[in-house]
Order: structure tokens, then C-alpha cells, then sequence
């Protein structure tokens, strides 16, 4: 038996938004291995996510039950990330004046990346594993030809370079461990293929963050920090839904696959397990396709 063993190790996941999510999937596994769970959720969603947490209707307290029997979800710490921005310097007056956005500084005074890092490293000291779960568009269902400049490039800063913003501030937390520390990002095909229904510059963003992550593999590894990508099948979660057509995307994709059915998003999340555990310490700069093999197929 080789045994995965996350005690006394830290996972910060960012991009949490509801109890569907790969992220919450991914956290019950990453916990189910002992990890103690650091959550990072966009401002307008911290109310949500704490009902998630909270609720006692049957559907939500089976949400919670983590993998291999191994209790219940638990997160240490919720904090309020908007990865727009990096200081919050950046944020602009018409943000900083949502009464959304108001109630959250008051409480947590600070929703930025520096933020975020300020409060892991004096409650923590560490990141062990990092999570990147974060894509948004304002356009999604506008097919390529139609996204305005305005959505396409929300959608990159969002999507893609949110990668690189968490890995620079949290690199003084995770840099220089004999056993290294991990990042895993989230991607999709269609950085790399035409997938015609996934609009809004999401494609783009995609491929954004692939070719991110094994440059920040490169700069990460020479400072013992690995990073990762996973590239899941598409699946119906919350925010998937959102594209328009995702059922009949997964029913394409199950019925060309060499393993002909639709992903899980516990599938995921072992793999994710994987790329963060000592069994992947010579693994960093790749994108691992979880996707029964899809992404093989030429027709």
C-alpha cells in the first residue's frame, strides 16, 4: 500500500463558489488525505459558500461527507479573494463602493491576492498545495466572432493571469521545502481545440493558462515549487451550466471517448491528490487530461 499523508500540510483553494464545484470536490479529497483547507471565495460568494457549509437540508450535509469514509468537510479558514486585483490599490472607486464589496472590507479589510497571502502566512506560515479553480467570463455564450474586447480580456485577466498573480505572491510560502510544494490549475481543451459553444474568450484564456503553466513550472521549480494543470472532460457543475450547452457537450464527448461515458468530479480530484502528493515529485509543467481519453480522438 503506498499512503498519500497531507497532515500537517496546508491547501489553499482558490475559487470556490458552491458545493458542485471541482474546487469542493477537490478540497474533500485533499482533506480525506489530511490536509487542513484554506478557501479562498469571491467577495459576493462568501455568504453563499457558508451556507454551503452550514446547510442541514439532506443535499447539503451529502455534500460535505468526504471520500473514503473519512468524515466530514471541514475548512480552517474562509477568506474573500478577488483575483482582479493584486493590492488593493488596484481596485476601482465603483468596487470599492458596492455595498457588497463594503461589507466584506469592513470585515476582512483587505480582498486582494496580497491580501489573501497576508492572512495565510500569519495564520499559516505555509501553503503546501495551492488550487487554481478560477474562470470568468461576463460573455460566455457569445461564440468567438462576437466577444467584445472588453469580455475577452476580463476573461484572460481573470482566467489565465490570476495563475500567475497567486503563484508570485504565494511563492515566499511554498519556496524552498525539501519536499516541494505544489500548484495544480484547472484548464480545458479548448486551449488547444475548437470547442465552439465555449465562448466569451474562454478558449483563449485556456490557452493562456496552459502555456503559463510550464513557464511558471520553469521559474517555480529552480525555487521547490512544482506546477501543474489538469484538464478536465466537461461536466455540469453550477457554473458550467452557464455555457448554454454543456449536457449536449458531455453527451458528444462520452459517445467519442475511448472510455465512453461522462467524468466524475471525484475523478478529478484524485488526480489532483496525485499532482500534490511526494508520487508526482518529478512531475511539473504538464496538463494532466482527466477526460476518459477524449482528447486523443481525432474524429
Amino acid at each position: 500500500m503506498i499512503p498519500i499523508d497531507f497532515s500537517g500540510k496546508v491547501a489553499l483553494v482558490t475559487g470556490v463558489g458552491d458545493n458542485e464545484s471541482f474546487a469542493w470536490t477537490i478540497s474533500k479529497a485533499l482533506q480525506a488525505a489530511g490536509a487542513k483547507l484554506v478557501w479562498a471565495v469571491h467577495p459576493r460568494m462568501i455568504r453563499i459558500v457558508e451556507g454551503f457549509l452550514s446547510g442541514q437540508a439532506p443535499e447539503d450535509i451529502e455534500s460535505r461527507k468526504l471520500p473514503f469514509g473519512a468524515g466530514t468537510l471541514s475548512v480552517d479558514k474562509l477568506l474573500p479573494c478577488d483575483v482582479s486585483y493584486d493590492t488593493m490599490a488596484d481596485v476601482p472607486p465603483e468596487i470599492r463602493g458596492d455595498r457588497r464589496f463594503i461589507r466584506v472590507e469592513e470585515q476582512y479589510k483587505d480582498y486582494s491576492i496580497a491580501g489573501l497571502m497576508k492572512a495565510v502566512g500569519e495564520g499559516y506560515g505555509r501553503i503546501d498545495s495551492m488550487i487554481h479553480s478560477v474562470a470568468f467570463s461576463s460573455e460566455i455564450t457569445k461564440v468567438a466572432l462576437d466577444v467584445s474586447r472588453a469580455a475577452y480580456l476580463n476573461a484572460i485577466s481573470i482566467s489565465a493571469y490570476s495563475l500567475t498573480g497567486l503563484c508570485r505572491a504565494a511563492l515566499p510560502l511554498m519556496e524552498g521545502r525539501e519536499e516541494m510544494a505544489s500548484v495544480v490549475g484547472l484548464t480545458y481543451l479548448a486551449g488547444v481545440r475548437v470547442v465552439p459553444h465555449y465562448g466569451g474568450g474562454m478558449g483563449t484564456a485556456k490557452a493562456a493558462l496552459d502555456i503559463d503553466t510550464k513557464q511558471l513550472a520553469f521559474h517555480m521549480g529552480r525555487r521547490g515549487v512544482r506546477v501543474n494543470a489538469i484538464s478536465a472532460g466537461p461536466y455540469a457543475s453550477r457554473a458550467a451550466k452557464a455555457i448554454g450547452k454543456i449536457g449536449e457537450m458531455i453527451a458528444y464527448a462520452a459517445e467519442r471517448s475511448p472510455i465512453p461515458r461522462g467524468i466524475t468530479a471525484d475523478e478529478v480530484a484524485n488526480a489532483c491528490v496525485y499532482l500534490c502528493s511526494p508520487l508526482a515529485s518529478a512531475v511539473t509543467g504538464t496538463v494532466l487530461y482527466v477526460d476518459n481519453g477524449y482528447n486523443v480522438m481525432g474524429v
